[in-house]
């Protein structure tokens, strides 16, 4: 039986909704999994257009599933093996390492203050540069596991961090002007962060 183009596209829009909803995830969320719009997603679920091919098997890919499946209609009873995601259990041991990290450079931090307290130094700055290191460490395990803005949110703390370091190591000369210094640095990593790749709408 020869299918029509309207009952393709129908068939199509039908299986990408499902598969999105069984994923959890919303149209936004797919098309910026996917480097489109929104509004393509859309489309795509009116059946207004329909994804290439190399579209339908990154689709077909986050959902476990072949493209076969995408473009074939189906019963509504049946269900698809559809792969779940499972970040909460990814979530809560990254969590986890991240703690531990943090607690391991405070130990460390209190360590040496401690040892230089025998010493006969009281030293206080070992806390005050403990805090550019955990940004320094966190900022390098949010780029392996964790999203763009959060990494925003962790170089703006490091450069006021390493700022207030040094005002606090030469607290004496009284340096206020070095956070001026801060303010086009926070500006330009405004900027950087602003700028991405602009997601492809499929007329």
């Amino acid at each position: 039986m020869v299918i029509q183009v309207d009952d393709f596209k129908k068939i199509v829009a039908e299986n990408i909704i499902k598969l999105r909803t069984s994923l959890g995830m919303t149209q936004a969320q797919l098309g910026e999994a996917l480097s489109y719009s929104d509004k393509s997603v859309s489309k795509w679920e009116r059946g207004e257009s329909i994804p290439d091919v190399y579209v339908l098997k990154r689709i077909a890919d986050l959902a476990g599933v072949t493209v076969d499946y995408i473009i074939t209609k189906h019963d509504p009873s049946e269900e698809a093996e559809i792969k779940k995601p499972a970040p909460k259990e990814h979530r809560y041991s990254r969590r986890f390492i991240s703690l531990t990290v943090l607690a391991g450079i405070w130990t460390l931090a209190v360590t040496i203050f401690v040892i230089l307290w025998i010493c006969g130094i009281v030293n206080w700055l070992v806390f005050v540069y403990a805090v550019p290191v955990s940004l320094v460490t966190m900022l390098v395990l949010n780029s392996v596991w964790g999203t763009r803005q959060v990494n925003l949110y962790l170089i703006s703390g490091l450069v006021w961090g390493v700022i207030a370091s040094v005002y606090l190591t030469a607290l004496e000369q009284n340096w206020w002007q070095i956070f001026l210094l801060g303010v086009p640095a926070q500006i330009i990593i405004i900027l950087a962060f602003s700028i991405r790749n602009k997601p492809k709408t499929q007329e």
